[in-house]
C-alpha cells in the first residue's frame, strides 16, 4: 500500500510501534477507501514524503480494517527534477535548490543510493562544505537507513519487533555488522539466542569451525548455564563439553575440543571471560564475588564495637526492654541481640516460628536505647539521616519489617537508588548514610545485588543479615547466604527453638519436618490449619475449583487466597489454573465488568495481577501484586489508546495495550515469585507432573508462605519425592573459598572491577528477573 501520512495516531519512542492514517495513492489490496490506518514499527514518518508499506489488511475486532505492515520503504523520486526537489526540501536544512542541482549533476539520478553506499562521493561535489555533506548524509541515513535495514532483516527472517531492536543497537552499521559477524547478535541484542544467530550465520556461509561461531557458542553457553542454573562459574571441562554439543547440533560436523579451547583463550584475552584455574566466569559475576569478599573482610576487620558496652549495661538495658515489650527472650535470642550490637556483622538465621522478627525488633530497640537515639523519623531534620536502615529484596518483605518494627523499610533497589536502566545512585563513591543496617530475606539476594549493596555501605556501619538458609536460593547467580554461613568467618546465631508452636501451628511443625527431610506421619490427617487432599494431575483443576468455592462461601476473598505452583505449563500449571481461578474469583457473568484482551488473556476490572518487569519510574517492581481498578477504551481518553489501571496498595499505574506483556494474572503464581511474602491461605498442588521442579527447598519455601491455612492437594508420592530430593551443592560458587582465604585483593584488580561493574545489573534476565525486586 502506497501513500502519504496524514496523522500519527500513536507512536512509541522506545520500540517504534506506530499507528498512523495515510492518504492512499496506490494499493494491491482490494481496498477502495481514500484513507487507511497502517500499523507497524516505524520511526516518525513525514507528511511531505510518500511511503510504500508491505503487509496485509486485517480486521481488528474493535478498530476495524487496518493495514498491518511488516516493513516499509520510502517511495523515492525517480526523475532528475524529483530528486532535486527532494534534496532541497525542508528535510535537508541548508541544502538549497542550487546545491541539490550540483549534487545530481555530479552524481547522477541515482545520487541518493550512491551517497548511502559511499558518503565520500559528496567530496566530489563542487563547493559543498564538509559540514553540509555530513548533514546531508546523516539525514539520508536517518530517513532511509531504518527502512533499508528493516527490508534486509525481514528477508533474513527477523520480525519487525526484533528488527527494530537490532537497528536500535547498531544503527546505520546494522547490515555491515551482522553480515560480517552475525554472532554478535547473541552478545548485544536481548532476545536473540545462539540458535537464531546460527541460522543467519549458516545463510551467510559462517559455519562449522568458524572462530566467530565457536566464540559465540562459548559465550552463549557460559551465560545461559550460569543464569539458568544459578552458577557463578562453569568448570572448563563442563563448558567445553556443553559448547561442543551445542555446535555439533544441526550441523553434521565434528568440532574438536582443541578448537573450542583456543577460542576460550582468545575470549579471555579480549576480557569477555575470566579464567581462574579451571573455573570460567562471566566478568561481572567474577568481580562481584571479588568485590563482595573484599568489602566483607573490611567490615569484619573493624574492632570499634567489641567493648563499647559492658555486659552489665547490656543486660540491664535488655531487662528494661523485655519489661517494656512484655517479652522474655530465650538465650539464643539474647545472644543474637548482643552479638549484633557488639560485632561489625551478624548473620541471624532460622526457620519459621523461631523468632527472627522478634530479634530484629529487639536489635533495633536496644541499639537506639544504648546509643541514646530516637526511633521517631520525624526527629531527624535536614541533612541528619535516620541512623537505622531496614531493607529487603522484596516490597512485601520490607512491608513486614516495617510493620514489626514500626520503622520505615524499603527494597534494596530503592535503598541503592536504582535508576531502572544500568546503575545505582549509591556506590563506593557515594555511600548510603547510616549506622546500622538490617537486611531481611537474605536468601533471595544474588551475587550481583549483594555486591552492589555492600559496596554502597559506608566504612563505619554495623550489618545484620537475616534469612532462612533452607529456602530457595536466589533466582540470579550465586548462593550468597549459604556461602556466608558455610565460610564461618561471620558471627552467626542460628535460632532453632520454635515459638509459634504455642499457638498450635501445625504449618510451622510441617515446615521443620520438611527442612529435616522427614515425611510427617500425619500428612493426610486433617488438622486445624492444614489439610491434604489426594488427587491426580487430571483432577487438579476441579479439586482447586471446589476448594476455592468452599473458601469463598466462608467469607474469604481473592486477596486472602493464593495458589502456588512450580510450573507454568500443563493441566496443573500456573497458566491453566489462573484461567480457572479468574472465572471463579472474578467472574463477568453479567457482562458489566470492563475487559481488555491481550494475547491469550482477557483482563477485567477486579483481577489480581502480577508485575513481571521493573518500572522504577512508577515505583512498581517485578513480583509486585496489584488489582486492576479501571479500564479505559481508546475513545475515552486523549491518547486514543486502550488503558488499564492497576493499584499496588494505592499506587495506581497506567498500562497501555503495548505494556500488557509486563503483567500477568496472579491468582496462581510461581513459588519463586512468592518468596518474601505471606498469605492467609495457601493452596499448594504437588503432583508428579512437576517432577523436574520437585525439591525439598521448593516445597519448604511454599509451605512457609502460609500464615493461617495450608491446603496441600495432589499425590502423596510426589510430596515424598520432593522432601527427599535436595539441591545441596548443585550451584558452582567460589564465594565461600574467597571468604576463607587470607589473600588480599590486588589494587589493579579492584580498578578493573570498577570498570566492569558499570554493566547493567539485570543483564540477560529478560522478563524473569533474578531479583524479584518489589517496592515499598
Amino acid at each position: 500500500m502506497k501513500g502519504r501520512p496524514i496523522v500519527t495516531i500513536f507512536h512509541n519512542e522506545q520500540n517504534l510501534y506506530t499507528v498512523l492514517k495515510i492518504k492512499v495513492e496506490e494499493t494491491s489490496e482490494n481496498y477502495t477507501e481514500k484513507n487507511a490506518v497502517v500499523t507497524g514499527y516505524f520511526p516518525k514518518l513525514h507528511s511531505e514524503e510518500q511511503y510504500v508499506f508491505y503487509g496485509t489488511l486485517k480486521k481488528h475486532p474493535k478498530y476495524g480494517l487496518q493495514f498491518v505492515s511488516t516493513h516499509y520503504r520510502k517511495d523515492m523520486p525517480k526523475t532528475k527534477q524529483g530528486i532535486i526537489q527532494y534534496l532541497s526540501s525542508e528535510l535537508f536544512k541548508g541544502i538549497g535548490k542550487k546545491t541539490a542541482e550540483k549534487i545530481v549533476e555530479t552524481l547522477g539520478e541515482d545520487a541518493i543510493s550512491r551517497i548511502l553506499e559511499n558518503p565520500s562521493l559528496l567530496d566530489t561535489v563542487p563547493k559543498l562544505s564538509s559540514d553540509k555533506a555530513k548533514l546531508l548524509y546523516d539525514k539520508l541515513v536517518e530517513h532511509q537507513g531504518l527502512e533499508k535495514v528493516m527490508v534486509a532483516l525481514n528477508e533474513y527472517g527477523f520480525g519487525p519487533q526484533l528488527a527494530i531492536k537490532i537497528y536500535q543497537t547498531y544503527k546505520e552499521k546494522t547490515l555491515e555488522i551482522i553480515t560480517n559477524n552475525p554472532y554478535r547478535l547473541v552478545e548485544d541484542v536481548e532476545g536473540i539466542g545462539f540458535g537464531r544467530a546460527d541460522e543467519l550465520g549458516f545463510k551467510l556461509g559462517i559455519q562449522g569451525n568458524h572462530p566467530d561461531r565457536i566464540k559465540a557458542g562459548c559465550l552463549y553457553k557460559l551465560e545461559t548455564d550460569c543464569l539458568q542454573e544459578g552458577h557463578s562459574f562453569l568448570y572448563r571441562e563442563a563448558l567445553l563439553s556443553s559448547v561442543k554439543k551445542l555446535l555439533e547440533t544441526n550441523q553434521y560436523i565434528e568440532i574438536p575440543l582443541e578448537n573450542i579451547d583456543n577460542e576460550l583463550l582468545k575470549l579471555e584475552e579480549e576480557g569477555k571471560i575470566i579464567v581462574e584455574e579451571d573455573r570460567i566466569y562471566i566478568p561481572s559475576i567474577f568481580f562481584s564475588e571479588k568485590g563482595l569478599t573484599t568489602k566483607i573482610k573490611q567490615i569484619l576487620a573493624q574492632r570499634d564495637y567489641e567493648d563499647q558496652f559492658p555486659d552489665s549495661e547490656f543486660f540491664i538495658a535488655l531487662g528494661e526492654l523485655e519489661d517494656r515489650l512484655g517479652i522474655d527472650y530465650a538465650p539464643s535470642q539474647r545472644k543474637a541481640i548482643q552479638t549484633a550490637l557488639l560485632s561489625p556483622m551478624l548473620i541471624l538465621t532460622g526457620g519459621p516460628g523461631t523468632g527472627k522478627t522478634t530479634v530484629i525488633k529487639g536489635i533495633v530497640e536496644l541499639y537506639a536505647q544504648l546509643h541514646g537515639l530516637s526511633l521517631n523519623p520525624n526527629d531527624y531534620r535536614g541533612d541528619e539521616p535516620f541512623p537505622i536502615i531496614l531493607a529487603a529484596p522484596t516490597g512485601r518483605a520490607a512491608k513486614r519489617m516495617s510493620e514489626s518494627t514500626g520503622l520505615p523499610a524499603v527494597t534494596i533497589h530503592r535503598l541503592l537508588g536504582w535508576n531502572g536502566v544500568e546503575s545505582f545512585e549509591f556506590n563506593e563513591d557515594n555511600p548510603i548514610d547510616g549506622r546500622l543496617i538490617i537486611i531481611d530475606e537474605m536468601s533471595m539476594v544474588d551475587i550481583w545485588l549483594a555486591h552492589h549493596l555492600f559496596k554502597a555501605l559506608p566504612e563505619k556501619i554495623q550489618v545484620v543479615l537475616v534469612g532462612d538458609e533452607d529456602q530457595l536460593p536466589s533466582v540470579g547467580p550465586g548462593q550468597v547466604l549459604k556461602d556466608l554461613l558455610a565460610s564461618n568467618v561471620i558471627p552467626t546465631v542460628r535460632l532453632t527453638d520454635i515459638y509459634r508452636q504455642e499457638n498450635g501451628s501445625s504449618i510451622v511443625e510441617l515446615a521443620h519436618q520438611i527442612k529435616n527431610g522427614t515425611i510427617p506421619p500425619d500428612l493426610r490427617i486433617q488438622r486445624k490449619d492444614r489439610s491434604f487432599i489426594r488427587c491426580t494431575t487430571a483432577q487438579m483443576a476441579d479439586v482447586i475449583k471446589q476448594i476455592v468455592t468452599l473458601i469463598k462461601e466462608k467469607g474469604f476473598t481473592k486477596r486472602d487466597i493464593q495458589v502456588l505452583a512450580p510450573m507454568y505449563r500443563g493441566p496443573a500449571g500456573i497458566d491453566q489454573l489462573n484461567q480457572i481461578l479468574q472465572e471463579l474469583l472474578n467472574p463477568n457473568s453479567d457482562r458489566k465488568k470492563r475487559e481488555l484482551a491481550f494475547s491469550e488473556v482477557t483482563y477485567r476490572v477486579g483481577d489480581k495481577v502480577l508485575q513481571l518487569v521493573n518500572r522504577p519510574e512508577n515505583q512498581v517492581f517485578n513480583g509486585d501484586i496489584g488489582e486492576i481498578v479501571a479500564i479505559f477504551y481508546s475513545k475515552e481518553n486523549e491518547e486514543k489508546q486502550d488503558q488499564l489501571v492497576v493499584s499496588y496498595d494505592g499506587n495506581e499505574v497506567i498500562y497501555t495495550k503495548q505494556d500488557l506483556n509486563q503483567i500477568t494474572l496472579a491468582y496462581c503464581c510461581s513459588i519463586h515469585k512468592s518468596q518474601g511474602s505471606e498469605f492467609p491461605i495457601v493452596i499448594l498442588p504437588v503432583v508428579r507432573g512437576y517432577y523436574r521442579m520437585l525439591r525439598r527447598n521448593l516445597i519448604y519455601t511454599a509451605v512457609t508462605r502460609s500464615k493461617n491455612k495450608l491446603i496441600l492437594c495432589g499425590e502423596e508420592e510426589a510430596f515424598q519425592l520432593a522432601v527427599m530430593r535436595t539441591d545441596d551443592s548443585l550451584r558452582n560458587s567460589s564465594l565461600k573459598e574467597r571468604l576463607m582465604s587470607k589473600i588480599e585483593q590486588p589494587d589493579s584488580l579492584l580498578s578493573y572491577e570498577e570498570e566492569l561493574m558499570k554493566t547493567d545489573p539485570m543483564i540477560g534476565m529478560g522478563n524473569t528477573t533474578p531479583y524479584d525486586f518489589l517496592d515499598y
